[in-house]
């Protein structure tokens, strides 16, 4: 093969590969936006919609705000606060950084530990443990536009086997 074929081959495969490449790759530079940008996809505070809830409307919580905050050194802050449906309120907070290293959860009924990661701007996969035990995994993914939140929350059913159930959160702030 001459050079000038193999220069055409090289470059359109480049060129077909790249974007893939920078879509697929958030560590590249092309793919991560500004801290600004990244922060307005997940950072802030998300009203659960109840009214969604795979359960009686009289079993379920009376109130959902769940809350990422950026803590600077690449640390985030999570803050979880339910108003169960006979009126006990949980206040949750943890702060971790989002390279998958587990932190304290201080306050929570499900889980004592929790590791994130965000593989993507509006992307953030949620691991909670409870005495050293995976718990649950909770997938957030902020809907474009930035307003809408879906979790997608995966744990052990009664049998063992996964359970899948995915809720709906509205931006407050």
């Amino acid at each position: 093969m001459k050079l000038l074929p193999k220069v055409l081959v090289w470059v359109s495969t480049f060129a077909l590969a790249s974007p893939l490449a920078i879509a697929a790759s958030p560590a590249s530079p092309a793919s991560v936006p500004s801290t600004r940008s990244t922060a307005a996809l997940l950072l802030g505070s998300w009203l659960l919609d109840t009214s969604r809830m795979p359960m009686p409307p009289d079993q379920r919580p009376k109130n959902v705000v769940l809350t990422f905050g950026n803590a600077g050194d690449g640390k985030w802050t999570v803050h979880v606060d339910v108003v169960y449906a006979p009126g006990n309120e949980v206040h949750s907070v943890s702060t971790s950084t989002l390279d998958g290293t587990t932190a304290a959860v201080e306050n929570s009924p499900e889980a004592d530990r929790v590791a994130l990661k965000q593989p993507a701007p509006n992307v953030l996969v949620m691991a909670l443990l409870r005495k050293g035990v995976l718990v649950s995994t909770r997938i957030y993914s902020a809907m474009p536009g930035g307003q809408s939140l879906v979790e997608t929350a995966v744990y052990p059913g009664q049998d063992g086997t996964p359970v899948m159930k995915t809720n709906y959160f509205t931006r407050t702030r």
